[in-house]
């Protein structure tokens, strides 16, 4: 699957939801309102964009949902 906003660099995210860790890829603009809406819903820390590389990682579940709101 590609970026719905190729343009944008992509970052890896780390969710932690009930007890597991999932990791995903996502562009920037999509990454930055998931952080918002999750941390919103959840707990403040439950989720992070890490420095290292998205590469590799699955995209993130709905992502071009987040850019089209």
């Amino acid at each position: 699957m590609t970026s719905p906003l190729p343009n944008e660099p992509d970052v890896h995210l780390s969710v932690f939801l009930h007890g597991a860790r999932f990791d995903f890829a996502a562009c920037l603009t999509a990454a930055l309102l998931f952080v918002q809406e999750h941390r919103e819903r959840h707990y403040v820390d439950a989720v992070n964009v890490l420095p290292d590389s998205a590469e590799g990682w699955p995209r993130l579940p709905c992502e071009r949902l987040y850019i089209e709101r």
